[in-house]
This record gives C-alpha cells, structure tokens and sequence, in this order.
C-alpha cells in the first residue's frame, strides 16, 4: 500500500466509472486480511478525514465521476496536490468545489486558491472523462497539523457495505499502489508529484521534527491518556508502545543520539513487561547504521502496528492531538500505525491484554474473517470384520495406517458428511492402498476398547526418559500406533527405536531379494534381513543439530528437519535417506507429515513455512507472512490447511488450496512452541515461552479459553482420541490435563463478539486443571496419546 506523505493541505480523488466492475487479481501468498485489508485513515479534525483515492485498474471506459474532499486542517509548508477534473456541468462537484476555495481561502491560501480557481474555469471547458492535474504552489503558513494521505488503486466491484470501523469518519482503502502517475488516456488518470520513494523502508524516518520536543510530546500524550476516563485509558494505552518504539527509531535515524538515549532512558519503564525483550533489541540501536539489516527494525519500518480502538476513543485521540497541534505523533499514528476502529463500547484493559502482545499489535478483523472449512473429510466406507483374534498381528509391521478415523467406542461418527467438511476433492489426497485398509481396520479394533475419558477417568501416563543424552535431544516423534519413536538429537543424528518386542530389520541386499518367491503370502517378512535386527537404527546425513521430526502415517517413511536448511525423508524399510529437500536458506524449526501422508510440512528461520510432497523436489506452496522465525508447524484433521507458530507471537492459519492466510491469532506474550487442532477440528490449542495455553474457535476466528498454570515453555500439546482431554507438557518438567469438554462448553460466538473481539475468557484455569505429573528433572518434549488413549511423554533428563 503506498503512503504519500505531504507537508501541505491534502486534496484526495475518488474515481467511480460507471463502466461494468473489473476484479483484482487475488493477491498471492498473504492471503486474506493481509493483502487485501482495508485501513481507516482519519485526519486528526474528525469530519471527513482522509480521502482515498481508487481508480480502475481496467475498466471498459465508463464515464469517471471525480469528487475531491480536502482534509479539515492545513499542516504547515506546502506541496503539490493533485487535482482533476470534474465532470461539467455536474452542480454537486461545483458545490464540493465551492466548499474547497471556501477552505483554502479560511486557511489563508491565496495561492492554493488562485491556481485552483484557474483550473476550475479551465475544467468548465474541458471534454467530460479527461483529467487535467494541476499544480498549487507553495505557502509558507503555520497551521493545524501534518497529514499523510494514502493513494491506492482497486477496482471497483459491486458495492459492498463498508467493514466495521469505517463510516462517517473514514473510508477503506483497498490494496494495490499508486504511487505515481497512472498512464495517459487511462481511465481517471492522477498526477502526484514530488511523492517520496516508498519502496526506501528507511525514509520512512526522515521527517524532521525538534528531537528536544519529542519528550514533550510523548509527555504529553501521556499524561493525556492517564487523565482520560477509565474506559478510553486501556484503548488509548496500547499508543505508547509503538508510538516509543517510533518516536526513538526517528531520533536515532536523524542522528539526534543523545536525544534519544535519554528519551529511551525515560520512558521504557512504562512499556508493559511483555514488550522487554524488544526492547532490549531497541536499546542496542544508537546509531543510524545500527538500523540497517537489523531484523526486529525491519518488521516495526515494513509492517504496520495493529491497534483496535472504539469510535469513541478515536475520537477522543484525535480531539486531543488536534488541540495540541501534536504533528509528530499524529505523522507516526498515520504512517505506521493501522487503527482498526469499530462501534460500540470501548474495551476492558483485561479484555485487551488477552489479545496483544505479539510483535505487530492485533490482527485485523478482516484477516479473520474468511471461510474455513473446519470439518473433518468422510471416512472411507471400510467393512470391519468380525472376529475374536484381538491381539493378533497388532503390532505387526507392513500394515501402514492412516488417520485416525475420530471414532469413539459408541460409533457416535455417523457417516453423513460434516457440513463444516470442505468437499473431498477440494485438494487431491493420496489414494488408499490395501495396506492401508488393514490397518485402518485395525485401528477401529483398537478403537472399541478405547478407555472413556473424563474429569472422573484420567489417562494412565508413560513416560519416555532418555538417559545420558548428552548428544542434546532436539526432537521427539511417535507413530500413530505407538510402536517407534524417533528421536533427533544436536550432534545431527535421527535415532529409531521400537517400543515393542518386534525389532527394527532393514531389507536383504539385492542379491539376496532375486532368490525370494515373490508370490509367496509372507513375502513382507521374507524380503526382511533377521541379521540386521536391532532395537536401535542411527541415521547418519545432516549436519547439524535436527530440530523436527515426523513419522508418515503409513510408518513407511521419517522426516527430519536440521540447522543444515534442509529436510530429509528416510526409508523405514532400508533406514537410508531418500531425498534431502532443500528450500530454506536458513535452520529449519519443524517438520510435520499431512494425516494422510505425500504432503508435509516444514518452517524455520528464514520466517515461512514451505508445503511439499514428497515427489517433487520443490515446495508446492510457500506461506510468507510471519515477522519471525516460524517455530512449529501442524496440519489440520482434514489436510485442508496448515497452522504454524511465531516467534511473533502470532499463529496463522493458512489455506493450502491456494496459500491464502486465513486465520491471524494474537494473544501469546513470548513466541510460540507448539500447536495442536482437537480431532473434531474446530478448535486449536497453541503452547508459548509464556507458560500460558491459548484455545481458539477456528470458524469465528476467537480466543475462547486460556490454561494458566505450566511456569515454563510449553514444548508440547495433544489432545485424547476423542477429544475430552488436552494434554500440555512443559520445561517445567510438568504434564498438565486439561478438561477440554468443559473449556469448550457454553462459548460466547455471538456476532457482538466476533465482529468487536469483547472476549469475556473466564478465569477458570484451576476448575480446568484435572491433574499435574511432575518428572524428576526431564523437561516434557512431547506428548501422545495411544490409540486406547494412553498417553506416551518424552523427554531428555537434564541433572540439575
């Protein structure tokens, strides 16, 4: 989105052609709420406020209609300002050009006035549909305040109601730069000269404003919001973080270093604690050419904070900074801040506390409004035969399974489709192989004597120490029928083991397999080397330490993933590497296998989470959107979308179909560290350094719980087969079970709540807590619950 930043009074333009709509082309990649969100940009008088300019990108050459709108104050100096031609004879823009020579003329503008008149008697005679971009001179007057306009370009489409927050007092803006003129003979075409280069991040600071004023401005706005009523103070409170951040980059850009270190020095106290650790970042910047390349300065200067404020606490802001005639800040509310503003009754500071804290502010509500089939695919129709033979062959291996089907011991499961469902087809799946109808069969087997949980029936816990691992274990992972378990570890290695008495073989040698009666019924154990028999396979490749692991759920294959930037597939009947997948540039954080096998999954440093199947070479889909490091990575039930967590402290969902983000969910004061979807899959459960558990409605897009009690990271999330219970484990060296029916239960998903975010979370993390299991020293890495919902805990003992 171009910003235009003025020094003059701001005249903006609206095109409406008549002609039939156009669509833009969706935007790639970010997805919904990023590419396409749309930005109230008030001016600081109340009133009209700032205009934005749209025009079409191709329309069939309807007749634009052109109405100007000026901005209510006159910021001092002056610059050229776009003007265009209006169509003749049309009496409501001779009136909206009345009301404008009007203004110019109150503002003492003489010039501005003058060049405006000449243009307007030359507009009486110009040919209707052609615009003729005229110039205003400069003047030197000392007025209200500096306003930045934003120009950009879309399409007209059919009229749509504007989104919440926008109205009287602001209009959308919708995505697409503008930022110079549009081709001669185009329809609506604008000029804007002298715009600054907005693709220069760094520019962004060159406003010059009295570097010993700035504590006086932010002085003042302080003691402004503390003065205010106690319901706008918790709104307005959430300025003085991005407003400091910026306001110290300025000083520090413009080379006022001392300035800044004592404006830092004052006022970093009263940022909330969550914020520390950037500002620790922040307090290493000194010097402008600390500035560049810095990451964290990177995000503040490219991505706009997120700030969801009531109409009346807006209002109130923009009454004051008026008053005050306080450019400064306002310079820094427009151009690097996005104030979601909506209606109706301002936010508790309880209430906003649960939402922010990530390294953007808020997400958009626009990002979370999108349609997300949360429903889980039909099952197969798979007959189960009826037999007595219950133990037999149960951990026999060659028989690959597929996801759990989500059947409880009632077979409540009907086989209609879900409605939340997306259609089967929507993206293509991996047929069903006969082995892997066996093993589904087998799985139903052992569904029917799943053990029913509840406050009243808790799991049994076995718990997986690995001892004398000074190798340092990085990663854990079991296969869905519990039977191995894999283990990545900093000295680069994978390390499989089996968990039952049947041992790890790998397949004769070639010239072994041409003897072998390939026809035979047991020619699965005869191709099997009984030599090679071990309860240990090593698997040497990476180099270095491997942070991710993941089983296939046919328990043919493992994934790893490695500080060496790549991901590697590896045969669990050969126990070689198959493939070295390599499209990060940097460590790769995690990998996870779609529940129905081919695709997966994989984020690292390089701040995107790249799709893949396990025949191409290169990713399919690359979800870009995340300010840091993505940390963990999980496929949906259905393998329609994908969520990953941040060092942002946000988690996206995205869409795998076409890469669009459709879910943003802040909230987490420290980055994230683990996630898991409930097998129904509407709901997700995320794990952060906070020690907090967040859950979240997917199809409103709310917080609708929070599990307080774990006091370090939380490393690893499940949630049982059936979905009552939510198992969180944690550096705490602690198992926490949480009752999931009953977080779930009740849950406020009017419209109100989603259209404001006014979420009420109850404090009722002790009602929910059902048990804690402490280990002696061993940080819980991960958790699984078995198919008779048994749960399985690994970890490393780290002697104190």
């Amino acid at each position: 989105m171009a910003a235009l930043a003025e020094e003059q009074t701001e005249v903006a333009v609206k095109l409406e052609p008549e002609g039939p709509p156009t669509l833009l082309p969706p935007q790639a990649g970010d997805g919904a709420g990023e590419g396409s969100g749309g930005t109230t940009n008030n001016g600081p008088n109340g009133g009209g406020g700032n205009v934005a300019a749209s025009s079409s990108t191709g329309g069939d050459g309807g007749t634009p209609k052109l109405t100007v709108a000026v901005s209510t104050a006159a910021p001092a100096g002056a610059a050229p300002v776009p003007a265009a031609a209006p169509e003749a004879g049309a009496p409501h823009d001779r009136q909206t050009l009345l009301a404008v020579l009007q203004f110019l003329r109150q503002s003492n503008l003489r010039e501005a006035e003058e060049a405006l008149r000449r243009e307007a008697r030359l507009l009486e005679e110009a040919v209707a549909g052609t615009g003729a971009p005229g110039e205003v001179d400069s003047v030197g007057a000392e007025v209200a305040s500096a306003l930045l306009s934003r120009v950009t370009a879309s399409a007209p489409g059919p009229a749509a109601p504007d989104p919440p927050g926008t109205g009287a007092s602001g209009v959308t803006a919708v995505s697409g730069s503008a930022s110079g003129p549009a081709a001669p003979g185009k329809v609506g075409s604008v000029a804007v000269e002298d715009q600054p280069d907005v693709s220069a991040v760094l520019s962004a600071y060159s406003q010059q404003g009295d570097p010993t004023m700035y504590e006086e401005y932010y002085s003042g706005l302080k003691h402004f919001i503390e003065c205010s009523l106690d319901c706008h103070r918790a709104e307005l409170s959430q300025l003085f973080y991005p407003l400091f951040v910026h306001m110290y980059l300025e000083l520090v850009y413009n080379q006022h270093e001392n300035e800044a270190k004592s404006f830092f020095e004052k006022f970093h106290g009263d940022q909330e604690c969550y914020y520390q650790d950037d500002l620790r970042v922040l307090s290493s910047l000194t010097k402008k050419e600390h500035m560049k390349g810095n990451e964290t300065m990177l995000d503040f200067r490219t991505s706009k904070f997120v700030l969801r404020i009531s109409r009346d606490s807006y209002q109130l802001l923009k009454r004051h900074l008026q008053e005050k005639q306080n450019n400064q800040i306002w310079n820094i509310v427009q151009e690097h801040l996005y104030i979601d503003i909506f209606d109706g009754m301002p936010r508790s500071k309880q209430q906003i506390d649960a939402m922010v804290g990530s390294l953007a502010g808020e997400a958009k509500r626009e990002a979370n409004k999108s349609k997300v089939f949360f429903g889980l695919l039909k099952e197969p129709e798979i007959e189960v035969p009826l037999d007595d033979e219950d133990e037999e062959g149960e951990n026999e291996e060659g028989k690959p399974k597929k996801k759990k089907p989500k059947k409880d011991s009632i077979g409540s499961k009907s086989k209609k489709q879900d409605p939340n469902a997306p259609p089967q087809n929507r993206i293509p799946l991996p047929e069903l192989k006969d082995s892997d109808k066996l093993d589904k069969i087998m799985n139903m087997k052992e569904t029917t004597k799943r053990v029913r949980l509840g406050p009243d029936c808790l799991p049994s816990i076995c718990f997986y120490t690995f001892l004398n691992a000074y190798q340092g274990l990085t990663a854990v992972d079991v296969t869905d029928d519990s039977s191995l378990i894999a283990g990545g570890f900093a000295d680069s290695t994978v390390r499989v083991w089996s968990v039952t008495p049947k041992k790890l073989r790998s397949v004769k040698q070639a010239s072994d397999l041409s003897l072998i009666d390939k026809e035979s019924d047991d020619v699965l154990e005869r191709i099997m080397d009984e030599k090679t028999a071990s309860e240990l396979k090593i698997l040497y490749g990476h180099s270095g330490p491997v942070y991710g692991a993941s089983f296939s759920p046919d328990r043919n294959y493992l994934l790893s993933s490695s500080e060496d930037g790549t991901v590697r597939l590896w045969s669990l009947q050969t126990f070689t590497c198959l493939v070295g997948y390599k499209g990060h540039n940097y460590p790769v954080w995690d990998t996870q296998f779609s529940p129905y096998g081919y695709y997966f999954v994989s984020g690292g440093h390089d701040r995107v989470a790249r799709l893949w199947a396990t025949d191409h070479y290169q990713p399919l889909r690359i979800f870009a959107g995340h300010l840091a490091d993505v940390n963990c990575t999980r496929f949906h039930p259905n393998s329609n979308y994908v969520a990953t967590g941040s060092a942002d402290r946000t988690v996206r969902l995205w869409d795998v179909l076409n890469g669009n983000c459709v879910r943003i969910f802040t909230g987490h004061k420290g980055p994230i560290h683990s996630l898991t979807f409930s097998p129904s899959g509407r709901f997700l459960a995320t794990g952060a350094t906070d020690g907090r558990v967040l859950l979240w409605d997917i199809g409103h897009g709310l917080m609708v719980g929070e599990l307080k009690g774990h006091t370090d990271t939380v490393c690893s999330l499940r949630f049982s087969r059936d979905g009552e219970i939510l198992a969180s484990g944690s550096m705490d060296n602690t198992v926490r079970l949480w009752d999931a029916i009953k977080a779930f239960e009740d849950l406020e998903t009017d419209d109100f709540t989603t259209a404001t975010g006014h979420i009420n979370l109850p404090e009722n993390s002790q009602e929910l807590l059902l048990g804690t299991y402490m280990t002696k020293s061993t940080p819980v890495v991960h958790l699984h619950f078995t198919r008779r919902n048994l749960v399985l805990a690994a970890g490393a003992y780290s002697p104190q």
